[in-house]
């Protein structure tokens, strides 16, 4: 049954076993300052059983160099879990801090996902690839005279807490206000291990899950003021990155490390850039390429319209600055087309993809930050996801466009966007592969308003290598705010989804890839039923002369036309061309506005704006069902036997 505490789902009821929230703030925050929405970043850290070595007779007389090594990581900070078993030194200022290399969780980068690929390669003279990093934070964020960092909070006896650790050990870090803090899952204790303030708010995280273990952890912590903040909380240690905004002061949206990347993490900002960085390098001044003039390309539901000023038409000339059109012909424009295509600038060491730029020569080379610049759009990027196999990365911004980008092709880095997809109406501001990698699940508010009056929000369901759009979810009654897809309920057949929304409704959705592309027909009507998919493939929709045609041309009074070079946009289809998929569960949870949703194995937190986090434990499994009602039948007639045969 339905409750505050648990809900029924077809494959059993979920159940919330724990709240997490961040204490109470003391300060008391101005209603004119935006409160950016708590994120949810987690990792599954294995501590290894505690070993205490016995008291031998080199330990009776005061040897033991083991119990030094203990006693040296107790002072530090750091976790004694297996210090026994690593035998190497680190450095005191925390420079450099050497995990076991027999510890398995350390050779998670070599795992079959792809190595980092071109487009966001440090290049062959940083020697990443073929020297494993040992480099940690340097600065100690307990003693820090930093303005930036303004308060560090610890759990009474962390080191010893983390040191009593065994086995699998999920962590959580969240943001809330101008604080981020560290838990973990399956806790009793209501304060978390640790808690920093900053004097920024911090927006993204994300945790390294290829370089976490119980001696250290990676955690990258994005700002509103654009810094950056490599954070290892097992030591304490932290490094700032981006300081004072000298590469970019626009504002962090969203943070991916680069899956099985020891040192690289992308990271997306308001002013519609990625920027690739290397936790271990320093920063480096940095000016990008210039975009060029802005065409004023600006599209509905139906396409592109070109609003083209009078500067931009008279300077139809080749900008040397973008070189964006090799195979231009006279009269087209020849900038840079958000629509068409991203525009790539290298870091200070000229090398995207291990080979060197043109323009930087070899005294300019410097292995600094940025590693790469991209320029994916002229308007806030507010999300960004790798492909499952590390191939493709989608982006979703405020100028209502699904970009798909290619970062492992041989093509020249500025063909790397495979295609652009517009949306109805309105930003689209999260995303999420399927497992398989076959569809990209993204929200964008429709223009329709619902039977209860609020605007009526919709999911779609792209399968981007098809060029077409599989389905639109309808379930919603207000902005969608969070999805994500469940893995273990994902088989190639059939896929689970989940979605929350202002409207604080959890919705679970269903759809089936074996009737995608069949059409059905209602039984006893001549009215054919469309599909789960769009018919036509979206680029097979392409008509000479109509708005989405490779070239379009501008319409301007004043001056003449312009011919714009479109090729990978595709306009959204029309709403009567697609089915509507509906939810299998709409859950109404009670509390502040939800923001955000994240899939674990055991279960699913929603999370809301202010920070508070419920865990719905999944429900137990039809096996393990089965398992227990068959002991209780045992546990019964053994029952019956024993009073049988007492006299």
């Amino acid at each position: 049954m339905d409750n505050e505490t648990s809900f029924v789902a077809p494959e059993g009821m979920y159940t919330m076993v724990e709240e997490h929230r961040p204490p109470p703030l003391h300060v008391h925050l101005p209603s004119t300052l935006p409160l950016y929405p708590t994120r949810l970043s987690t990792v599954i850290v294995k501590f290894p059983t505690p070993k205490i070595p016995s008291a031998g007779f080199t330990a009776l007389l005061g040897g033991g160099g083991k119990g030094k090594e203990i006693d040296r990581r107790e002072k530090k900070g750091l976790p004694t879990n297996g210090a026994h078993e690593d035998s190497q030194s680190s450095s005191e200022q925390g420079e450099e801090v050497s995990a076991d290399p027999g510890d398995p969780d350390r050779e998670k980068g070599t795992s079959t996902i792809p190595p980092p690929t071109s487009l966001f390669s440090p290049g062959p003279e940083s020697g990443l690839s073929t020297k494993k990093s040992t480099r940690r934070p340097r600065h100690n964020i307990r003693t820090t005279s930093s303005s930036f960092v303004t308060r560090l909070q610890t759990t009474e006896n962390l080191n010893k807490h983390l040191s009593l650790k065994s086995g699998d050990v999920t962590f959580l870090f969240y943001n809330f206000a101008k604080g981020f803090f560290w838990t973990e899952l399956g806790t009793k204790a209501k304060d978390p291990l640790a808690r920093i303030t900053f004097a920024a708010h911090p927006t993204c995280h994300a945790v390294n899950v290829a370089t976490a273990s119980y001696l250290s952890l990676d955690v990258v912590i994005g700002f509103n003021t654009g810094d950056l903040i490599w954070f290892d909380p097992l030591s304490s240690r932290y490094v700032r990155l981006n300081k004072g905004g000298c590469i970019i002061s626009s504002p962090c949206t969203a943070i991916h490390w680069v899956p099985s990347s020891r040192n690289l993490f992308l990271v997306s900002h308001a002013d519609g850039t990625i920027i690739v960085y290397d936790k271990e390098r320093e920063d480096s001044p940095f000016i990008p390429r210039n975009p060029g003039p802005d065409p004023g390309v600006a599209f509905t539901s139906t396409g592109p319209h070109v609003m083209t000023t009078e500067a931009v038409v008279n300077g139809n000339a080749p900008n040397p600055n973008l070189g964006s059109s090799r195979d231009s012909k006279p009269g087209e424009y020849t900038g840079w087309l958000p629509l068409d295509g991203i525009l790539v600038t290298p870091g200070p060491s000229g090398f995207i993809g291990g080979v060197l730029s043109m323009g930087v020569s070899g005294k300019e080379r410097a292995l600094k930050n940025p590693v790469s610049h991209w320029r994916v759009s002229r308007k806030s990027i507010q999300c960004f996801a790798f492909s499952p196999d590390v191939r493709h990365v989608a982006v979703g911004g405020e100028d209502s466009c699904l970009r798909v980008i290619d970062v492992v092709s041989e093509n020249h880095y500025e063909d790397r966007l495979i295609d652009t997809y517009a949306a109805y109406f309105g930003s689209i501001t999260c995303l999420s592969w399927s497992p398989d990698g076959r569809y990209i699940l993204v929200n964008h508010p429709s223009l329709s308003m619902s039977p209860a009056g609020g605007q009526d929000d919709l999911l779609t369901i792209f399968a981007p290598f098809e060029q077409r759009v599989v389905a639109r979810c309808q379930g919603h009654s207000s902005f969608v705010a969070g999805i994500c897809f469940d893995e273990p309920r994902c088989n190639g057949r059939t896929y689970r989804f989940a979605s929350v929304g202002e409207d604080n409704k959890l919705v679970l959705w269903d759809f089936s890839g074996g009737a995608l592309h069949r059409p059905k027909v209602h039984g006893g009507s001549h009215h054919p039923r469309m599909s789960l998919s769009s018919t036509i493939s979206l680029a097979q929709r392409r008509q000479p002369g109509d708005h989405s045609a490779p070239h379009l041309v501008s319409s301007s009074k004043e001056g003449p036309g312009v011919a714009l070079k479109v090729t990978r946009f595709h306009p959204a289809p029309s709403r009567n061309e697609v089915a509507v998929l509906q939810p299998v569960l709409t859950k109404s949870i009670e509390g502040d506005l939800l923001s955000s949703l994240l899939y674990l194995p055991s279960g699913l937190f929603s999370i809301t704006r202010a920070g508070l986090m419920k865990f719905w434990a999944r429900p137990t499994p039809i096996r393990d069902q089965r398992q227990l009602r068959l002991r209780e039948r045992e546990r019964e007639l053994e029952k019956k036997l024993e009073a049988v045969s007492v006299p």
